[in-house]
């Protein structure tokens, strides 16, 4: 059945639509655009092909534990926003308020995605599409709109 597979690219591009549209008013605020900056420098001044193989390992092993293992343990109750909110802690540390933001929203959609198709498949396309467009498409749009 492709429909998970579709349905998770067609949320990925909505998310995707919606977080190039913040980035362009991101571009306009230094105290959010700094940190944004140095979160994204890993790949401008690395390997962009090693980041990106990086964040398709990361997304995949992220969907599993999160919407797979944790959201399993979870149970019945609340699981949806049980694992959203312990995905979204677990940016704080970066310091980076987006990124905890962007964690919620990938978080949540994720989520209700295992609750709908049942398994991490779906979730883990959605991740991949969503991380794997913003490594490629937030610096140029960033860098367009200085």
């Amino acid at each position: 059945d492709a429909r998970p597979v579709v349905q998770a690219l067609a949320l990925g591009a909505l998310l995707v639509a919606v977080f190039c549209a913040g980035a362009v008013l991101i571009a306009q605020i230094p105290a959010l655009l700094g940190p944004v900056d140095n979160l994204l420098d890993h790949a401008r001044r690395g390997s962009l092909a090693l980041v990106a193989v990086i964040v398709v390992v990361n997304g995949n092993g992220e969907e599993l534990f999160f919407r797979g293992a944790l959201y399993a343990a979870i149970g019945r109750r609340y699981p949806v926003l049980i694992s959203t909110i312990v995905y979204a802690l677990t940016t704080v540390g970066e310091g980076v308020p987006l990124l905890v933001l962007a964690a919620t929203a990938l978080g949540l959609l994720t989520g209700l995605q295992r609750r709908v198709t049942g398994g991490v498949l779906g979730p883990i396309v959605l991740h991949i599409t969503w991380s794997g467009s913003m490594l490629f498409l937030l610096p140029p749009i960033l860098d367009l709109m200085r």
